[in-house]
């Protein structure tokens, strides 16, 4: 009967015991990231985007550059992406706009944020110099383990977020943060479709101050501009 007894409370107790043990686990992640973010300020990398289209089990990569920088409470972005089957891209997100130039098509389109800014810069800022505080406000969180990505340990997170909007977009987003400088090395985002797309970040240059002129369209005359 002892072994019995002592076999159902180990059955009953060991799942409670494991989920204490993640959320001390998550605490601790987060209060690394609340610490390093205050010293974040800006980065440049190297990207590589795979989107992954689910009803034809398609694959298209891309390469480019990418660069973020804090201005005051806001966070700026912006990449350059070479030809695809989407065509090169240019993308920038600055002062609650979201633009996208493409070049061989002649044509730039601006999306305002307008009432829902509050969840573009969320998004945006998501393992790049969000703290933990901020991160769990706006989206409830797994930890899932440390995975070593490019020689270097990170934090595997699963979120999804609080705003109904976002999670009709993207039902999971995953992020590979690196905790010492509170940087995602790779991030997966989950479509409701099946979709996804997974950027991977390589070649950092933290806190080095990228080119002001990343941060500004190059738009020649004669583009053709929609805004929405």
């Amino acid at each position: 009967m002892k072994p019995t007894l002592a076999l159902l409370a180990a059955l009953l107790l060991s799942p409670a015991i494991a989920a204490s043990a993640q959320d001390d686990n998550l605490t601790k992640v987060l209060a690394q990231m609340d610490a390093s973010s205050a010293t974040f300020q800006d980065l440049q990398a190297d990207i590589v985007v795979d989107n992954y289209t689910a009803v034809v089990q398609d694959h298209e990569t891309q390469k480019g550059i990418i660069a973020f920088r804090r201005v005051g409470a806001s966070m700026e972005m912006a990449m350059v992406l070479d030809k695809g089957q989407q065509g090169e891209r240019d993308i920038l997100y600055k002062n609650g706009e979201l633009a996208f130039y493409q070049p061989a098509a002649k044509q730039e389109t601006i999306v305002a944020a307008g009432a829902n800014r509050a969840e573009y810069d969320s998004l945006l800022a998501t393992g790049f110099g969000a703290s933990g505080k901020d991160l769990a406000a706006a989206w409830t969180i797994a930890f899932q383990g440390m995975e070593t990505i490019d020689g270097v340990q990170t934090a595997k997170l699963d979120l999804v977020s609080k705003q109904e909007n976002i999670r009709n977009n993207f039902s999971h987003i995953a992020i590979w943060v690196d905790l010492a400088r509170d940087i995602s090395l790779k991030v997966v985002m989950l479509q409701p479709s099946g979709d996804s797309r997974t950027a991977a970040y390589t070649s950092i240059r933290y806190n080095k101050h990228p080119a002001s002129g990343l941060f500004t369209l190059k738009v020649p005359g004669g583009t053709q501009i929609q805004r929405r």
